[in-house]
């Protein structure tokens, strides 16, 4: 019993609190700095989403103008009296009512049409949500890596406050000890910190 505890006593010499004072201290700086560069990424990927929902937005809102518009010159061109007016009315078609003309002169205004028409805005809409996600996944490792802050802070006192310990103290070697396990902890949680590819 008395070698167990003899060989323990190594996480209590200055070597070794010295050692995870200096490493401790370079984990919590590195990952509180990486946790605000995430947060600060979050943010980014935040804004740029709301400003994306709302281009998009707007699209969308000009899109059925646009369809409005197209049934209006299709009513025209439905019942125009004449050739000329006629040709003016499906001159003044949007590409996307020209095109489901040639398709199908008879049901111009089907799926594939309204598909066309909202394709510029639902992009707009997709690009959005991939904004969002991305300021999802900044925060996941933003809060990742305040984790690792936090446990490696509180081992860094640990240890710290053991250091200033008398060296036979039991309480000393306890800190040590706990100091080591908290650096492993969050050797393992920083290895596990979720990347984001923007």
């Amino acid at each position: 019993m008395q070698s167990i505890i003899n060989r323990l006593h190594f996480f209590s010499s200055e070597l070794v609190l010295g050692g995870l004072v200096a490493i401790l201290s370079v984990l919590a700086a590195v990952s509180g700095y990486q946790s605000s560069m995430a947060d600060s990424d979050q943010t980014k990927y935040n804004v740029q989403g709301q400003q994306g929902l709302t281009d998009a937005n707007a699209e969308y809102l000009s899109a059925n103008q646009l369809i409005v518009y197209d049934y209006s010159l299709y009513d025209g061109w439905y019942t125009a009296e004449t050739d000329e007016k006629t040709e003016y009315y499906r001159d003044s078609f949007s590409e996307e009512l020209k095109a489901a003309m040639t398709a199908n002169e008879e049901e111009p205004f089907n799926e594939a049409y309204y598909t066309a028409m909202y394709a510029e805005p639902q992009a707009q809409f997709d690009e959005a949500d991939r904004l969002f996600g991305l300021a999802e996944e900044f925060n996941e490792r933003g809060d990742a890596l305040q984790l690792i802050l936090l446990i490696s802070a509180l081992g860094l006192a640990l240890a710290a406050w053991a250091s200033l310990l008398k060296e036979e103290s039991p309480v000393r070697l306890a800190f040590g000890i706990l100091s080591s396990l908290m650096l492993v902890y969050s050797v393992i949680l920083y290895l596990d910190v979720p990347v984001v590819a923007a």
